[in-house]
């Protein structure tokens, strides 16, 4: 690649998840800052009984967290107070992040004893469950996973996804529906005609530029688990997903930034990698 920067596509899709492991909210322009998209992942289900990080990771422990959605009552604004989250439950019932009952109310209907936080412990930790695949590190196990100190991110404030790596894993395993909801990326990037494969694999180390302002580090590529397999709304659950990105790219699947600048980024912005 050459050292002037490159036009690798244009942002396609923006995506917000206010709570870890609901389901999120689509944006057409969101405001980036050092700790990614504002409202991303600012909240996350606590385990009563033992304060670890609620997670789909761990669908043994919380197998339907994916028929949760999480949003905003108000779009967020920078420099301000966060808006309360609503959430809306499996039933269709929704419950304000203001709600004093809300606690009890995602007790009830997870059958385990939760409360909602805005503010992550110190040392995070969530349990995730490593499936039968081959190409995994582990198999047929859970562990305990550190997270970024006082976060609600699993590695990185930033995760972005090229549509050619979407196309080359449905080349790859047809019968799979390789969906943007599956891999829960912030960023979605278009990619030009030409372009083809896992093509942001080789962006790690390097800077990539949405838009006038935002400059994003991209630090590593993404390893994907259980979660890519799970249900969700129309998805089926499909080991397939996880097994094709393990045997054709190490189980890697987009790759994770740090933010170098914020800004705006929008819908239609090009993207470059510097």
């Amino acid at each position: 690649m050459a050292s002037a920067a490159q036009v690798v596509g244009g942002v396609g899709s923006l995506w917000r998840y206010p709570v870890k492991s609901m389901q999120g909210e689509e944006l057409n322009a969101s405001a980036v800052t050092e700790r990614g998209l504002l409202g991303d992942r600012t909240h996350a289900l606590l385990d009563g009984a033992d304060g670890k990080v609620g997670s789909a990771k761990n669908p043994r422990k919380w197998p339907n967290l994916f028929a949760f959605r999480a949003a905003f009552a108000e779009p967020p604004a920078p420099g301000a107070a966060l808006p309360a989250v609503r959430i809306t439950l499996p039933d269709g019932a929704v419950l304000a992040g203001t709600d004093g009952s809300r606690d009890q109310a995602l007790t009830a209907t997870l059958g385990r004893p939760v409360r909602l936080a805005s503010a992550a412990p110190a040392q995070p930790v969530l349990e995730e469950y490593w499936p039968i695949v081959e190409g995994l590190p582990r198999q047929d196990t859970v562990t305990d996973e550190a997270m970024p100190l006082a976060t609600f991110f699993d590695c990185a404030a930033v995760h972005l996804l090229t549509t050619a790596t979407l196309d080359r894993l449905r080349e790859l395993y047809p019968a799979g529906r390789f969906e943007v909801r599956r891999f829960r990326p912030n960023i979605v990037i278009n990619s030009p005609a030409g372009q083809a494969g896992f093509v942001e694999d080789a962006w790690v180390g390097r800077t990539v530029a949405l838009g006038k302002d935002v400059r994003l580090q991209i630090t590593a590529r993404c390893p994907r688990c259980v979660m890519t397999t799970l249900a969700q709304a129309d998805l089926p659950p499909d080991l397939g997903i996880l097994r094709t990105a393990a045997k054709y790219n190490e189980a890697y699947v987009g790759v994770y930034a740090s933010v170098l600048k914020g800004g705006v980024v929008r819908r239609g912005d090009p993207v470059r990698v510097e």
